[in-house]
């Protein structure tokens, strides 16, 4: 059986067999389209039946045509845009753009500046924001407060007699474990396990 002489419409009871139909093919029905495997619903006769199945394959054939010319125009518009400079990313700004002016025009939005407005305009936000603001102001001279006087007890208590003598003994208890060295400088403790440096690296 040569390949030309096949009947290649798929809804065709004859498909894969010869055009002459000489190849196998008896005097009675064909296996498959409308034989057992498929008998004709109730009330359709089979003259109503191949009717049926001729408007099947020209809708099938036209649903073929209309996919084709959609995409040699999906191809040419490409093509347009393309020589248009419009690119699939220019397209989204746009599209983005769009829908944020869109949004921006939508009433729920003048709804809610509208109603940011109102409360940014209203007695009750600006007596919150107003004791907000001198609340901050309070609490800003308050800590002024306390570390002035936490600098002024610091310098009290350093010029205070029992800061002096602590600070004596902590002097002598240094010169008597520490030491001086015959050009007055100090020795290192036994127990120091980083070496001193003139000049240390950082």
């Amino acid at each position: 059986m040569e390949h030309d002489s096949q009947d290649i419409n798929l809804n065709s009871p004859n498909k894969g067999l010869g055009v002459d139909g000489a190849a196998g093919l008896s005097d009675g029905p064909v296996e498959g389209a409308m034989g057992p495997a498929n008998p004709l619903p109730p009330g359709i006769t089979e003259e109503e039946a191949e009717e049926l199945r001729l408007e099947l394959s020209k809708v099938e054939d036209e649903i073929n045509t209309l996919r084709q010319v959609l995409s040699a125009k999906e191809r040419h518009a490409t093509e347009l845009k393309r020589k248009l400079g419009l690119s699939p990313l220019n397209e989204f700004k746009q599209n983005i753009s769009k829908s944020w002016q869109d949004m921006q025009t939508s009433n729920a939005y003048q709804s809610a500046t509208t109603t940011w407005d109102d409360i940014t305009h209203s007695d009750a936000y600006k007596k919150t924001q107003e004791t907000l603001s001198q609340a901050g102001q309070k609490t800003t001279a308050a800590l002024s407060t306390v570390g002035t006087a936490i600098r002024r007890g610091l310098g009290d208590m350093r010029n205070s007699t029992t800061f002096k003598s602590f600070e004596d003994k902590m002097g002598n208890l240094k010169y008597k474990v520490v030491g001086t060295k015959g050009n007055g400088e100090a020795m290192n403790s036994p127990t120091d396990t980083t070496p001193t440096q003139e000049n240390p690296p950082f």
